[in-house]
């Protein structure tokens, strides 16, 4: 089923071919996603010990907590997409239909690293475990962000 992306595309008159696909296939970049994507269901399963969760007005931490759960099983779709795309049985183009949940997992993960590193606090520490080995992480994300994003011309 085309995406919203291709559809845009499409009505603008242009084919465009979404290249996230052989990023995470022929590239590699499958193993920063799915590490960050670990992260991020980890990060959803804990949001209610987040230190920002806890500093927001009292009447959004439901409305956060309330998103969070709607996203895990979201984040369990992608994880499995991906490991059936690894196995040959989907292409990797299906992926497309999950850039929205790729994107917001790599996005969670390189703040929750940025934010290990400037305020220390022990809830991102415990999230990502070793922070040097974690930092290392930094640039493979700025890159598949990247990546994910392009489309042919």
């Amino acid at each position: 089923m085309p995406t919203k992306r291709f559809n845009e595309r499409k009505k603008l008159g242009c084919m465009s071919v979404w290249l996230g696909g052989i990023f995470l296939k022929d590239e590699g970049g499958y193993e920063i996603i799915l590490k960050s994507l670990a992260h991020y269901k980890k990060r959803l399963r804990s949001i209610g010990e987040s230190p920002e969760l806890k500093e927001a007005a009292a009447m959004f931490a439901p409305i956060l907590q309330s998103q969070a759960q709607k996203r895990y099983p979201m984040v369990i779709g992608a994880i499995k997409k991906i490991e059936q795309m690894l196995q040959g049985t989907i292409s990797p183009q299906l992926l497309e239909e999950e850039l929205d949940t790729l994107e917001k997992a790599l996005e969670c993960h390189q703040s929750d690293i940025a934010k290990a590193q400037d305020t220390g606090r022990e809830y991102f520490m415990k999230l990502l475990g070793d922070l040097q080995e974690a930092q290392k992480d930094s640039e493979p994300i700025k890159n598949a962000l990247v990546k994910i994003k392009q489309y042919s011309d």
